[in-house]
């Protein structure tokens, strides 16, 4: 933003705001542009609607912090990274750089666990990666009496993690999911993984995912990207008790390549291929034999 914003009402300075954040082809200039405002003020966007309409203005010291903030969104820096938060489900997750900012498409993963989950009297449950811990955090706060681990590989992300998850008493590790909870085989009632499965060649388009998420968060190994979900597979199969459920999150691309593993290691019935909310196919779900 190149014009000044003090002294302006709030309704010109989101317009003007919004107006660089399209420019720079942000992909929601408006509610990025509100959001930032409502983080600078300390506020909801409820609250700054109201201020709006009353036709406030900034101080000339939240002025100067919001400028300087819908210009770094203009260089498509995550909007995650400049307010330190992201919305999941029902939880405010602390991020940052080095961790992989918690997508919506995963909030239908978490609720096909919850799903099963819901029915059983003090169900273990594992998140697989658990980057921010998001999944994790999303069972523990929604389902009453479940114990909930958590396995993260990344210096970078288990620091948000374990900051996330401890006032929600996830049981956090660090380590990798191929051999995680070992102590734990043959008894858990749900495995959810979101892992890195984007295939080599497959460089995400948007800047935010190709210049900010973590590329250990982003990528799973070989040119099909299935080396990671492949080690979530075998984990999976290895921690779950007989009827125990496993959801994984993939690519669209994926979704052929995912129901034909979980059906050829002979570990799972009632294989499933799950649609998120734009109606592509993003996670496959199995039930173990």
């Amino acid at each position: 933003m190149s014009e000044p914003v003090f002294g302006r009402p709030l309704s010109q300075v989101l317009g003007a705001a919004t107006a660089a954040l399209e420019a720079a082809k942000v992909p929601s200039p408006r509610v990025d542009a509100e959001l930032l405002a409502a983080h600078v003020l300390g506020i909801s966007r409820g609250r700054l609607a109201s201020m709006v309409m009353m036709g406030e203005c900034f101080t000339a010291g939240d002025a100067e912090a919001y400028a300087l903030l819908v210009s770094r969104r203009a260089t498509r820096i995550p909007l995650q990274h400049l307010t330190g938060l992201a919305h999941f489900r029902y939880l405010d997750l602390a991020v940052g750089p080095g961790v992989f900012v918690p997508r919506p498409e995963t909030e239908a993963v978490v609720q096909l666990a919850i799903d099963f989950a819901s029915g059983l009297q003090h169900p273990v449950l594992v998140d697989l990666g658990t980057g921010s811990g998001a999944i994790a955090g999303s069972l523990a706060h929604e389902l009453d009496g479940a114990r909930v681990h958590a396995v993260e590989l990344s210096d970078d992300a288990f620091g948000y993690a374990a900051r996330n998850l401890e006032p929600l008493g996830v049981h956090l590790v660090k380590g990798d999911l191929s051999d995680a909870f070992a102590e734990l085989d043959g008894t858990c009632d749900v495995v959810v993984s979101n892992p890195p499965y984007i295939p080599a060649n497959a460089v995400p388009r948007e800047p935010e995912a190709r210049d900010h998420d973590p590329a250990m968060a982003l990528y799973g190994g070989g040119e099909d990207g299935m080396v990671l979900p492949r080690a979530a597979e075998a984990s999976a199969a290895r921690l779950l008790r007989p009827g125990g459920f496993f959801v994984m999150e993939h690519a669209e691309v994926q979704a052929e390549a995912m129901a034909a593993m979980f059906a050829v290691s002979g570990n799972w019935e009632k294989i499933e291929t799950h649609l998120d909310l734009t109606g592509r196919d993003r996670a496959t779900s199995g039930v173990r034999r």
